[in-house]
């Protein structure tokens, strides 16, 4: 989903999309946002009521300021209560918590391939539009549309108002969920859908590409030619949508996302990252047998360390991380899009007879790397680029493989340093 928090600049997904992070709430709100996330953690009895419908009126004068009525802010909040088991879904990213072999798995099924290339038939005209208009692949643009909705059987069915301002109540991840919960309501004020067909995911991710409300006012295009934006009910609009935002953040056209390629024996994993042609001198190959690119640079990436699968991406690699910062997510768009279009399977094996971190492993992993000056951002057990290349660069000052791997040797090393 376009997820990204501003604690990365965007749902984590979602890095990112631009989000521009609304000021302080009032002190009631704040008092009361700070009482529910205190009762959420303690599992004690719920927020009252009238806290919440407090901290709603406060958002008034900044929806009014944006144009938003208040026949508007009163149906879109009627009968909205807050909702605890979204906030306890806060807690469970399966991208970063399963070994990426196991998301991949899932991601990747038989089920999904099937569906996915009688999709690629079905709107085979469309995507030639959306490949000639924004040069984005069409196996990029279907592996989002597969990983995040199942080619949209399903978008969702929780009421986003309610998940947003429960989020933005709690304050998770700031004041990000409070502009999206105002985004939100310039979409109704808009009237690009009905109120109660605003439903999407319990991070309020709307749509058949699971745009969340922001990137829908900034990214959201007519892909059909019918006057409206709607990435509801029309798929051109969606996939449209889906390549004008990655177009918009940096995809570059002719350039792969990156490919899987075979190490050579005795490989030196201090090289990290330069033109193809030199990653060809070193002796690596693609395991697809095409040749190198004639141009472009790329980085070596080690999802499972220097005994999983190798790869070589590119600068538009990250760019599917704007969508999801999870690289569990973007390997998994990449691979499903290009499995749905021939791609051969991954031809390594995964190392999955070594024991992963758990989440408090790896946020103690997280903190002793920040405690040795590393940049890992929030130490928050998530393992994304930050906590890798920080771990790459402990690995290359203790002697170790530079793999950028999050292991239990690596945690040892880590506690035996000073």
């Amino acid at each position: 989903m376009v997820r990204s928090f501003c604690t990365t600049g965007r749902f984590w997904g979602a890095t990112l999309v631009t989000v521009s992070c609304y000021g302080a709430l009032t002190p009631v709100a704040d008092a009361a946002s700070r009482k529910v996330a205190q009762q959420t953690q303690q599992s004690a009895e719920p927020v009252e009521k009238s806290d919440f419908r407090r901290f709603i009126e406060s958002l008034w004068p900044e929806a009014q300021a944006r144009g938003i009525s208040r026949a508007t802010f009163n149906e879109a909040f009627q009968g909205v209560g807050l909702d605890q088991k979204i906030v306890a879904l806060t807690r469970k990213q399966s991208e970063f918590n399963q070994p990426i072999w196991e998301y991949l798995e899932g991601a990747i099924s038989t089920t999904r391939l099937t569906r996915g290339r009688e999709l690629a038939r079905e709107w085979s005209q469309t995507l030639d539009g959306i490949e000639r208009a924004y040069g984005v692949p069409r196996s990029v643009v279907l592996g989002i549309w597969g990983m995040e909705t199942n080619f949209g059987s399903f978008t969702g069915s929780i009421d986003a108002v309610r998940a947003l301002a429960t989020l933005a109540f709690v304050r998770y991840r700031g004041d990000f969920f409070r502009d999206e919960l105002l985004n939100a309501l310039q979409i109704l004020q808009q009237d690009h859908i009905d109120r109660d067909k605003l439903l999407g995911s319990w991070a309020g991710a709307m749509g058949q590409t699971q745009f969340m409300p922001s990137s829908f006012l900034k990214y959201a295009v007519d892909g059909n030619g019918d006057g409206r934006r709607d990435i509801w009910a029309s798929v051109p609009d969606a996939l449209a949508s889906t390549a004008n935002f990655l177009r918009q953040q940096g995809w570059q056209p002719g350039l792969p996302w990156g490919f899987e390629v075979a190490l050579p024996e005795g490989f030196d994993f201090r090289n990290h990252r330069q033109g193809f042609s030199g990653w060809e001198s070193l002796g690596l190959r693609r395991t697809d047998g095409k040749p190198m690119p004639r141009s472009g640079e790329a980085t070596l990436f080690l999802p499972a360390g220097a005994r999983g699968p190798a790869f070589l991406v590119t600068n538009n690699y990250p760019v599917i991380k704007t969508y999801n910062s999870s690289d569990a997510y973007a390997l998994g768009v990449a691979l499903l899009g290009d499995r749905i279009f021939g791609g051969p399977p991954i031809r390594s094996a995964w190392p999955k007879d070594e024991p992963a971190l758990d989440m408090s492993q790896r946020q103690e992993l997280q903190k002793r790397l920040q405690r040795l000056g590393h940049d890992v951002g929030e130490p928050d057990g998530k393992v994304g680029s930050k906590t890798r290349e920080a771990v790459r660069q402990f690995q290359l000052q203790r002697g170790l493989v530079p793999d950028g791997y999050a292991d239990p040797s690596v945690l040892r090393e880590l506690r035996a340093a000073r």
